[in-house]
């Protein structure tokens, strides 16, 4: 993959140049809120980038969680790859609907399964469209199965228990996703039965603000003055966290763009975090 690629962001340009090679696989990881009311897979059949298939981040989870499209074991996440036709040392090109968005979330899910050949289309299908480029309905064939061999990047991973323990550390930095009135303390979650308010010790970049108008990420020093601008040292670990794993993603692809490639990712969030369970929580700006 070009340059760009190691930075795990590639451009359309790019993509459109190389949607033939073999050993390409282009997914669409378009996910939108429920109170969105979208449906992503239909908009999916509707229109695509030609030969990309279909991941769902709701169905590729944990179906034993309570908690919303948590990680799969590796066993389920192997044989669905499998079946899809994904194997070891495919380049996967993952773009959603909106611009950069649920696709760092399967980018973080493919390099949580050890698969570091895997970047995001710089403002997704979006950009692809306003650029006139070309784009299919339908359902692709279907593609041989492949041998798909997982390796949990536990690094790159955070639970409950790893969360608890990392506010008994000082110099622990953790980044919230959320937009400032939900980290605050100041809106509702969307989801019911959470409390308000954030993380003690947590800093918020809002993840719309890593984003340029047409969704396309900021540069590079625009990322970085973000998160120095909230106290944020990229040079160190970085755990990133938001409502449900989605954007904190973002967050990480973020982080990995300026060097930082072990950003970790809570991946259950404020749904797990905001629940009436005891933890503490603080409310009002970033201290």
């Amino acid at each position: 993959m070009p340059k760009t690629a190691k930075n795990w962001i590639v451009e359309t340009d790019w993509l459109a140049s190389h949607l033939s090679s073999p050993d390409l696989i282009v997914l669409d990881g378009s996910w939108h809120l429920p109170t969105a009311g979208r449906d992503a897979k239909k908009e999916y059949l509707a229109e695509h980038i030609p030969g990309a298939l279909f991941f769902d981040i709701d169905d590729l989870s944990d179906e034993k969680s309570s908690l919303p499209h948590m990680l799969p074991s590796t066993v389920k996440f192997a044989s669905r790859m499998k079946k899809m036709g994904i194997g070891d040392g495919a380049r996967i090109v993952v773009y959603d609907t909106n611009g950069i968005f649920s696709a760092a979330r399967v980018w973080w899910t493919f390099r949580a399964m050890g698969h570091q050949d895997v970047a995001v289309l710089n403002g997704g299908l979006r950009k692809w469209k306003a650029e006139g480029r070309p784009l299919e309905d339908g359902r692709p064939a279907q593609r041989s199965e492949r041998h798909y061999t997982p390796l949990q990047n536990t690094e790159i991973i955070r639970d409950l228990e790893e969360m608890k323990a990392l506010l008994k550390k000082s110099g622990t930095q953790i980044v919230d996703a959320r937009p400032a009135g939900r980290f605050e303390g100041r809106e509702a979650e969307p989801r019911p039965g959470l409390r308000s308010g954030h993380i003690p010790g947590a800093k918020n970049v809002p993840s719309q603000q890593l984003l340029n108008p047409d969704g396309t990420f900021k540069s590079p020093a625009e990322l970085s003055a973000l998160f120095k601008s909230v106290g944020i040292d990229v040079s160190k670990s970085v755990v990133t966290t938001c409502g449900s794993g989605v954007t904190a993603s973002m967050l990480a692809l973020a982080l990995a763009v300026l060097g930082q490639t072990n950003a970790a990712v809570y991946d259950g969030s404020w749904a797990e975090w905001g629940q009436d369970n005891g933890l503490p929580v603080e409310t009002g700006a970033a201290h």
